[in-house]
Parts: structure tokens; sequence; C-alpha cells
């Protein structure tokens, strides 16, 4: 039986602690919070003991999920290496390049498990189109959100592109060429819509546009490659394979096939697979190399925008929250 705790019950942390608490071969054994009457409520909803110090929680676990600010991340994450305790650390994993190279220098030194939340790897989509990938040339992603209070703490190259930049880094192995980037604060301080293109060394080039003050929600990725390109739908979990057919010497055709796949629980899927690396010694589908590598790309993409921003200072000056950056 691995024991296994939560650190930070907010709302995502709530939904870790109700899939640990549901899962065979796992025993829940408390949940952490500054917040005591938060940590309480989730303890009471999950059948398990709450806690304020989550270092109480350390000595009684094999395990733990780390779903507290990223500002905290490299400390809790650090404090439950050095007491030999695995863990899942949501992304990003960390504020600095810096901090992510200790926790992984630790994790090593100790054979520890240290695995990152990039939950969209566990996607029944991004699962069912890895098969289907041959040379991607080109791939193009938009992941739009209307605007939540929660991940305000964040700009949205870590709170939204970063998904996609993993994703992507999984696609393409090749390292990179070069990133150009804009990006503009329009109802925070921080960047609340960005593109990033991103050029490999390989000739491939990624174009990720993201945004989190949307009218609607949209998660979608094109990967284009010789003869075919690939449609994915993360929202509704789709794969559309669309090849062009040559037929009687004429124009060719496009030949439409979709991938279906069960709908799943993506949580309970990097969960359980958190839970299988605990209990076999594995290594994760994220660890914190990839989690890093991820990470790298997004602070540059972040530093090219601020570096231009004082370009265009009469614009936030302005109309308030809003400006632009272009490092191209």
């Amino acid at each position: 039986m691995i024991r296994v705790g939560v650190i930070g019950v907010g709302y995502l942390g709530r939904f870790h602690a109700q899939k640990y608490a549901a899962m065979d071969g796992v025993e829940l054994i408390g949940v952490a919070d500054v917040d005591p009457a938060r940590a309480e409520a989730v303890a009471k909803e999950c059948g398990t003991v709450a806690f304020t110090d989550y270092k109480e929680l350390l000595e009684r676990t094999d395990a733990v999920s780390i779903v507290v600010p990223t500002v905290h991340h490299h400390r809790v994450a650090l404090d439950c290496l050095e007491r030999g305790v695995d863990i899942l650390l949501e992304k990003p994993m960390t504020v600095t390049l810096a901090e992510a190279d200790a926790l992984i220098r630790l994790a090593e030194e100790k054979q520890l498990i240290l695995q990152v939340g990039h939950l969209e790897r566990f996607n029944p989509a991004v699962l069912a189109v890895q098969p289907l990938l041959k040379n991607p040339l080109f791939i193009e992603a938009h992941r739009l959100s209307v605007f939540k209070n929660r991940g305000t703490d964040v700009d949205v190259i870590l709170d939204l592109m970063i998904h996609d930049i993993d994703i992507i880094l999984s696609m393409v192995n090749s390292p990179i060429q070069s990133i150009h980037t804009v990006g503009a604060p329009v109802v925070t301080q921080l960047t609340d819509i960005a593109n990033a293109r991103i050029v490999f060394e390989n000739g491939c080039t990624a174009n990720i546009t993201v945004s989190r003050i949307s009218l609607d929600s949209v998660r979608k990725m094109r990967i284009f490659q010789p003869g075919r390109y690939l449609a994915v739908d993360f929202g509704k979990k789709e794969v559309m394979e669309v090849r062009l057919k040559q037929e009687g010497g004429g124009f060719p055709l496009p030949e439409i096939a979709k991938h279906a796949f069960q709908e799943q629980d993506v949580l309970e899927l990097e969960l359980r697979e958190f839970a299988g690396n605990v209990r076999l010694r594995r290594q994760p589908t994220v660890s914190g190399r990839e989690g890093r590598r991820a990470l790298a790309i997004a602070l540059d993409v972040i530093r090219q925008i601020r570096e231009n921003q004082d370009r265009f200072a009469h614009l936030l000056s302005a109309e308030g929250n809003f400006g632009f950056s272009s490092s191209l």
C-alpha cells in the first residue's frame, strides 16, 4: 500500500485528494493546507486527516502531490526530497531554472521520483496521436481560455503555453534554433495573450498562440508532415488524420480518418502513473528533466516579451493594463 498525501488543497489539489482517496493500492494519509478550514473540509470529504504544517504530513507518507502556488514549489519540494519522499510537482515545476536544477540533482542523488504535472501528456488525444507522428514539419497550436481569477499569479506562458511547449518538445526530436515572440498584458499586470514561433534545427517550426481572455475555450493543435496532417482537439479528445490520395492522374483528394479512443479521466491517469512509479521505481512520463526543458523555453519566451515591452511603454500607460511586445 502506497501512503500518499496532498500538499495544497485549493481548486486542483482537492481533485488530487479525491482521486487518491478512491484509488486501489493507495492510502491517502492526509492533506495539508495553510488554510485550516480548507484543509479540514477536504480531509472530511476524503476521509483523511488535515494538517496545517505539511512537514508533519511528510513523516507519515511515501509520496505526495505538491499543489501549492508556483512560488513555493522549490521550498516545499526540497523539504519533501530531503525527507526521502517521492513527489509529483505541479507545473510549472519552479520559478527559475536554478531551482529546477537543485530539485533534479537532489532527486537523482537520493534516487527519488520527481514527476512534473504536465497533465496534457495523459490526454487521450495526445496518446492517440503519438503512433501517427512521422516527421512533423509545421505545428500550429491554439490554447484559448475564458478569464478566471485563479492562476493569475503567473502569466499566460506559465499558465497555458507551457502545456503546448511540453507536448511539442515530446514530438520533435531536435534542438531549438530560435524563438520569436509577441505578447501583451490586457486585464492583469502580467502577459495575458501571447504567441511564440519556435524554429527547430531539423527544420520543423511550431507556432503557439495562447490567451486567457477569450470568449470561448479552445485547445487545438494541427501537425503537418509529408503527405498528411493531423488535427488534434484536446477538449473533445479527438484526432483527425487527413491524407492526400492521388486518383486517376487528377488532383489529389483528401482522405479523412478519425481515430477513436476511450474517454478517460486524465488526472486519474496521471496520478495512477505516479503511484505506479513510486511502487515500481520507474521513470515518469514527464520527469524533472523534461519539466525543466519546458520551463526553460517558457522562461525564454517570457524574457523576450519583457525585454521588448519598454519599446511600447506608451501603450501600457495610455490604456492601463495593455501592452505589446515583439522580438520579430
